[in-house]
């Protein structure tokens, strides 16, 4: 495009100096001649430096250098590997995701509270199946950073038998052929949880680096806690109301400033746990629970015990949940715990990723493998619908359709029921999870 401009501002000059020719002295011909010469040579000079300056920042962002990171989910039900590819610019200093690689296995580390040993080998049966040589040359892994960051999982366990997990898995670490450094275990604040997957998301869906108004907010359920995150304006009421919960973040060398809260707790498992327990004695494991089909009786562990759920003995004769007390168990447990911050409601893409994505994906909500938009009205819809129909291989889904809906509308988030939702597990095959902002994250900052 710069040549053929070039050529054509090049032909305007030699049309004009025709025309002028005519009837001209010699003098004002080598006049003219001297002058056209100059502009030639300026043009060409001019031309020679934008080629340059092109191929320049061709050649750097094509030939950015390539940098690897291993961020290791320990969840509450499951460890999960990230292996990321990127490509640093060398120009810009931006990264771009070439590719990873997501492995998981169950149950989570905290499930191994009294085994610490068993739960760090399996660190090492995650790595052997992971096949990273397929996303990290391994003349790369001695420069690759490596971080375990454990979530809700290991936050609810008592202090004593979570740094004994995290002790062995150190241990596990150290002799592994990556970058690890004293700081590479640790358990992760939930701030740091909610602004990660909020990176995640609005990375992945390129939403970064306009307006606040673009970005979309996140809301991560997971099975001990869930988080909220969003980027506030710079004229958000939150600023009186909520300070503590808002933090600077830089984003493409943007600064933002992210509303994040969590909400240990408020995962599924947990709340599932907590809303069961309800009227049984301490440290029983059956579990009696208006929000199970009297009809059913079903094992469940969780945090290394197993237990017996089934409905309640004088609900005999009925062939469905009674809706509404379950309802008043689930709003027991969630009311006066929740901030709503008035933000929310206003913005246009609202993602929901982990468990919101899988109990919509296993109701039928949205296709498992595509994803999709919903509405707030829906989950409700959904537990109105479990709640009459037993359905033994979904035990729990009255009582967890109804968890997730109170959690968004009133009583929770403040969302309204045509409000709508996103609910992707991936944007362009990749991962929804906080390991890729964590991972960013440990690039910039280091492990």
């Amino acid at each position: 495009m710069t040549k053929r401009k070039m050529v054509n501002y090049q032909r305007l000059a030699t049309s004009e100096k025709s025309n002028l020719g005519s009837g001209s002295n010699s003098s004002r011909r080598n006049a003219g001649s001297s002058e056209m010469t100059s502009q030639k040579k300026c043009i060409l000079v001019t031309g020679i430096l934008v080629t340059i300056t092109f191929l320049a920042g061709y050649a750097y962002n094509t030939m950015g250098e390539h940098v690897y990171a291993i961020v290791i989910d320990a969840g509450s039900t499951g460890t999960r590997l990230n292996a990321f590819n990127f490509k640093k610019s060398l120009l810009t200093g931006t990264y771009e995701l070439s590719n990873d690689l997501f492995v998981e296995i169950k149950p989570g580390l905290s499930s191994f509270a009294d085994d610490p040993k068993k739960g760090a080998a399996t660190i090492l049966e995650l790595l052997s199946h992971s096949k990273l040589q397929h996303v990290i040359p391994p003349s790369e892994w001695a420069n690759t950073p490596l971080a375990l960051k454990a979530t809700a999982g290991l936050r609810l366990l008592p202090e004593k038998q979570a740094n004994a997990i995290l002790d062995e898995v150190r241990s596990v670490l150290s002799d592994l052929p990556f970058f690890t450094n004293e700081n590479s275990v640790s358990i992760m604040e939930g701030v740091d949880e909610g602004i990660f997957s909020w990176f995640t998301i609005n990375f992945l869906s390129n939403s970064l680096g306009g307006s606040v108004k673009d970005t979309a907010a996140a809301i991560d359920m997971g099975g001990g806690s869930t988080q909220i995150t969003f980027a506030a304006e710079a004229s958000s009421p939150l600023w009186q109301t909520s300070k503590n919960f808002l933090h600077p973040v830089t984003a493409f060398h943007q600064n933002l400033t992210v509303y994040t809260h969590s909400y240990l707790g408020m995962g599924l498992m947990a709340a599932r746990m907590a809303i069961l327990s309800v009227g049984n004695k301490e440290g029983s494991t059956t579990l009696k629970s208006a929000c199970m089909h009297p009809i059913m009786k079903k094992p469940w562990t969780y945090n290394r015990v197993t237990y017996t759920v089934q409905g309640l003995d004088n609900a005999e004769g009925m062939s469905h949940i009674k809706e509404s007390v379950c309802q008043d168990l689930v709003r027991s447990y969630i009311k006066g715990k929740i901030d709503k911050p008035e933000e929310l409601k206003h913005h246009s893409k609202i993602n929901t990723i982990s468990y919101f994505f899988d109990r919509a994906t296993e109701f039928g909500l949205i296709d498992p493998f595509e994803g999709g938009r919903v509405q707030v009205k829906s989950f409700k819809e959904a537990a109105t619908y479990s709640c009459r129909n037993p359905n033994a291989d979904q035990p729990f889904m009255c009582l967890d359709m109804l968890f997730i809906h109170t959690l968004l509308t009133d009583d929770g988030f403040g969302l309204k029921e045509n409000s709508y939702l996103d609910l992707y597990k991936k944007i362009d095959n990749h991962e929804l999870s906080w390991a890729l902002g964590a991972a960013f994250h440990i690039l910039q900052n280091g492990v």
